[in-house]
């Protein structure tokens, strides 16, 4: 590889070579899609075509909060959409998504289909659909979508930037993981700060902006992403710490998390979810130390 600390940009550029890392095989520098594959469909009014990474994570926790209240409407089949074998390219899933990115839901509960693609639009889309998880009144509202668009903003530094560089990157670079650690940092300190003083980010009321960060920061508080954790000294960051674990502990989050997952241990993945009843298999498997299978991103 070229020396980074001699590298003059041209004044065109152009794509020349794969860039390397984890994901040189599907990235490119044009929209649109590769191959002719239709999407599954199943019974249910919600069809979501996701993976478990922490912007997946967002909308199938939202969906397992819905059905937890009780609200029936809320019954979604996942579909695991596997973005290192280029299937965010297929034109079903582009019709969907035009920005090829996970997760996409179709909501087919009313006359005609309507998709919603990119994870904060979701999210709202089912709060007001719902009537849940996005305060009515003016202020708590107001402060609510605040705290999504801050992390919609937020999150690429963790993961675009740090992740990337820290994790992925085909070799390590001081600069840029410092410059986006640093940013992390900062990150995770705004939310200590506010979480000093408020059980959940908008006040006394879990809301979409707590499933909408918690897949990111407080997964990253856990140190479940990037192995980082020692790294970023994520235990120092008490309050961040103690939302964290108290959102951690939700059934439907747990069980979100769990959902379009085809790594990991094997009682923490449920590739497709069609029905609650999915989730048994995986509980048994848990209590008795069993492996169901599975397979690896």
């Amino acid at each position: 590889m070229s020396d980074q600390a001699g590298y003059t940009p041209p004044r065109v550029w152009t794509q020349e070579e794969a860039s390397g890392g984890r994901f040189a095989s599907i990235n490119r520098p044009v929209a649109g899609p590769t191959q002719d594959k239709e999407l599954p469909v199943g019974e249910h009014p919600f069809q979501l075509y996701s993976l478990a990474t922490p912007n997946g994570v967002k909308v199938t926790v939202m969906l397992e909060e819905l059905l937890a209240l009780g609200h029936n409407g809320a019954e979604y089949d996942a579909w695991p959409i596997n973005i290192m074998e280029g299937e965010q390219f297929g034109s079903g899933f582009v019709d969907v998504n035009p920005n090829s990115k996970i997760p996409a839901l179709l909501d087919r509960s009313g006359k005609q289909p309507i998709r919603v693609f990119e994870s904060g639009a979701i999210l709202v889309h089912l709060a007001e659909k719902f009537g849940a998880f996005l305060p009515t009144d003016t202020a708590a509202r107001a402060e609510t979508l605040s705290w999504l668009f801050w992390q919609m903003g937020s999150a690429p530094f963790l993961g675009g930037g740090f992740g990337h560089f820290y994790a992925y990157a085909p070799e390590k670079l001081k600069y840029p993981i410092d410059r986006f650690a640093m940013e992390v940092k900062r990150q995770l300190d705004v939310l200590n700060r506010r979480l000093a003083d408020n059980r959940f980010l908008a006040g006394d009321e879990y809301t979409l902006a707590d499933i909408a960060n918690w897949p990111w920061y407080g997964v990253l508080a856990q140190g479940k992403l990037y192995e980082a954790g020692e790294f970023l000294q994520v235990q120092s960051y008490e309050h961040v710490q103690r939302w964290a674990s108290e959102i951690d502990a939700r059934p439907a989050v747990q069980r979100g998390r769990m959902v379009n997952r085809f790594w990991g241990e094997p009682h923490e993945q449920l590739p497709e979810r069609h029905d609650a009843s999915d989730f048994e298999l995986r509980t048994m498997d848990k209590i008795q130390g069993k492996d169901s299978g599975g397979s690896k991103i």
